[in-house]
């Protein structure tokens, strides 16, 4: 079996590999070509990597190159995990949403289109040169916006399946305070990518007893720190929101913070030359404590258990993906992204069925789905006019003032990105 990354020389691929080397009964592989067109980063992280296959003793063969034709070629399924513009494109999308009031975040609001308007041109790029060189290569999108790439892929007939860890993060966080393995822990997960919620926490299975009113009673006041919203905003919902909800229901308060201290960027930049420095040590076989801090956390765990399914029969028969929504939400179009439990397998991800859902969830996700719409065509189509329109979908926008403004901030700080700018 053969994979490949694309953004292989990512700080966040020592998790991956530690993964694929004690999950290796999981999903067996034989060789793993990390490509990346930045030498600096390609070399340091390749070497680690070997390290780490040959301290866990995995008998595969790891590679890496910068000619992504050759790193793809017979590839079984290729995972993708690449930034445009790196952390310095990150930068700007965090600060410059700020001088107009709006959240500065890298997957949602004025941010996280413009990291859309970069990505997919480039992703469908990729997912091209990958088809040509295997039409039945899945290809594993953990690159951000994911929802929106992830529609990008399927809606231009790749084999692709998204995939997020939010949901195993949680999975693993309920499953710690309730003192059983992750494994019995089944979450009811509904929504859009970075804009969902756990409606159920259930144990032993899809259908096994809900326990998320215990969870909440118990242990309300630590998941909403975690979150960091209000208690009372948890007792009030009586459900798990995911993290990225808090730039909806505080705004205003987010807002504030993130202009009295550095961007999440300029944070991760420090933290990834370090990381890098420590890589290129040719003592260290194993991934750093500092690389929990980089974010990503059970990345490499869902990410096997992704490929492991699709590629055969090791991986768990439902996990929490994004796929087409195919009347799953029966308010959003067929060909929508959503993100939920679906069983997986070698044919792809087919959604469970889900609790309806309340109006004040369903919403939102409908306003998200809208602008995700306008954003796919801005994409893919490119002009000033249409990323104007998508800005003023946008509920964190959602001002005719505001989205000139951005619009206009937006193109200037991303006109190298853009072909048609």
């Amino acid at each position: 079996m053969k994979l490949a990354v694309v953004g292989g020389g990512s700080t966040y691929t020592p998790e991956l590999i530690d993964g694929f080397a004690r999950l290796r009964d999981t999903l067996p592989v034989d060789e793993l070509v990390l490509v990346d067109p930045a030498a600096d980063r390609l070399g340091p992280v390749g070497g680690l990597a070997r390290r780490i296959f040959a301290r866990q003793g995995h008998p595969g063969r790891i590679t890496t190159t910068s000619d992504l034709d050759a790193g793809v070629a017979d590839a079984d399924a290729v995972l993708l995990q690449l930034r445009v513009g790196g952390q310095a494109a990150r930068d700007r999308d965090e600060t410059w949403p700020l001088e107009c009031g709006c959240v500065g975040q890298e997957t949602t609001g004025a941010g996280g289109l413009a990291k859309a308007l970069r990505t997919v041109p480039v992703v469908l790029d990729i997912a091209e040169r990958v088809r040509r060189a295997n039409p039945d290569a899945w290809i594993i999108d953990f690159t951000n916006p994911v929802g929106i790439v992830t529609r990008a892929l399927l809606q231009a007939g790749h084999r692709a399946v998204g995939l997020c860890n939010v949901a195993i993060g949680l999975q693993r966080k309920f499953a710690k305070l309730l003192e059983v393995a992750p494994a019995e822990v089944h979450l009811n997960h509904v929504g859009l990518n970075h804009l969902s919620w756990e409606l159920g926490v259930r144990l032993g299975g899809p259908d096994g007893e809900d326990v998320l009113p215990k969870l909440l009673a118990e242990h309300g006041g630590a998941i909403a720190d975690d979150l960091r919203l209000p208690r009372a905003v948890l007792d009030r919902l009586g459900v798990v929101p995911s993290y990225y909800l808090r730039y909806f229901y505080a705004h205003d308060e987010v807002v504030r913070e993130l202009g009295t201290k550095p961007s999440r960027a300029a944070e991760v930049a420090k933290m990834e030359a370090e990381l890098l420095s420590l890589y290129g040590d040719p003592a260290l076989d194993e991934k750093p404590a500092l690389l929990a801090r980089r974010g990503g956390a059970f990345y490499s765990e869902a990410a096997v258990d992704l490929a492991a399914s699709l590629l055969g029969d090791g991986g768990s028969p439902v996990q929490v993906v994004n796929t087409y929504n195919n009347g799953t939400l029966p308010f959003l179009a067929d060909d929508a992204v959503i993100e939920v439990q679906a069983r997986v397998d070698r044919t792809g991800a087919t959604p469970l069925a889900v609790p309806e859902l309340d109006p004040l969830y369903a919403g939102l996700v409908a306003n998200v789905t809208a602008y995700e719409d306008l954003a796919l065509e801005a994409a893919r189509r490119g002009g000033r006019d249409r990323v104007f329109k998508a800005l003023l979908a946008h509920p964190l926008v959602g001002q005719f003032e505001y989205a000139e403004g951005l619009t206009d901030r937006l193109i200037a700080h991303n006109r190298e990105h853009l072909a048609w700018a």
